[in-house]
């Protein structure tokens, strides 16, 4: 059975954390994905307390992100989180929309950066790849989507795909499944509310309980080289709704 991961962004509105990583581990989960919110503040104690109540609850985070600024300007503290935490994959999740090219060119030089960025993490042996949202896939100008121009810049690294923001990007999942599939060695599993419903959930709903092909994805994403699906919800009203049903969905695919 494949392990299943959870983002604990989706539970930043539902603390304190020691009681969700005691209701992930009884529900089944066996790792979580943390951000920068919960880790980047903390000193070497604090770390490793974060660390105690995983183990206490049968729980490894074993992927994090981390926004590019910190993993430029934070190498050793972004590295020692990560040590410290166990983790094996580094994500850079996203990037503000004041910050974003508006071009081809402009999205290259982000990859770029990105490809440089990557280098001390990979050279310790994390895994390093993207996060994306939905703005990687609007068109450009010239019909090209950024998506493309940032893996051009940044040829080693990986992809951590969250299919729900491809389709909230307007394409096709399959098709970037395909295009992009060797790249891909995490995946945010997450479902989109049908149009007009869970308005005070942004839209989005639990896995199983919304639009996307969940099933037919994980039988292209299997193809993949994922090694770590994270159950994502990123403003949820019920936080016990949401850690069991998603799981009992993704346990039917």
């Amino acid at each position: 059975m494949t392990k299943l991961s959870y983002q604990l962004y989706s539970a930043r509105n539902f603390q304190p954390y020691s009681a969700i990583f005691e209701k992930l581990g009884k529900s089944g989960y066996a790792e979580v994905e943390g951000f920068g919110g919960i880790y980047a503040d903390l000193d070497d104690a604090g770390l490793k307390n974060l660390r105690a109540e995983l183990d206490k609850n049968g729980l490894v985070m074993a992927s994090g992100h981390f926004s590019p600024d910190f993993l430029e300007k934070e190498v050793q503290k972004s590295l020692n989180i990560a040590k410290i935490l166990g983790m094996d994959s580094i994500y850079a999740p996203h990037l503000a929309a004041e910050e974003r090219p508006s071009d081809a060119a402009g999205w290259v030089a982000f990859g770029k950066r990105l490809q440089e960025i990557s280098k001390p993490y990979k050279a310790a042996g994390y895994e390093f790849g993207w996060h994306n949202h939905d703005f990687e896939f609007f068109k450009l100008q010239d019909g090209s989507r950024p998506i493309e121009h940032i893996f051009e810049g940044a040829p080693d690294i990986s992809w951590e795909a969250d299919i729900a923001w491809v389709i909230r990007g307007g394409a096709d999942p399959f098709a970037w499944i395909e295009k992009l599939g060797p790249r891909i060695t995490a995946v945010h599993v997450k479902d989109i509310a049908p149009a007009g419903e869970a308005t005070d959930e942004s839209g989005w709903a639990d896995v199983g309980h919304g639009k996307v092909e969940w099933a037919r994805l994980m039988t292209a994403l299997r193809a993949t080289k994922a090694k770590h699906y994270v159950v994502e919800h990123d403003n949820p009203n019920d936080i016990d709704r949401n850690i069991s049903r998603s799981i009992a969905s993704f346990q039917t695919y």
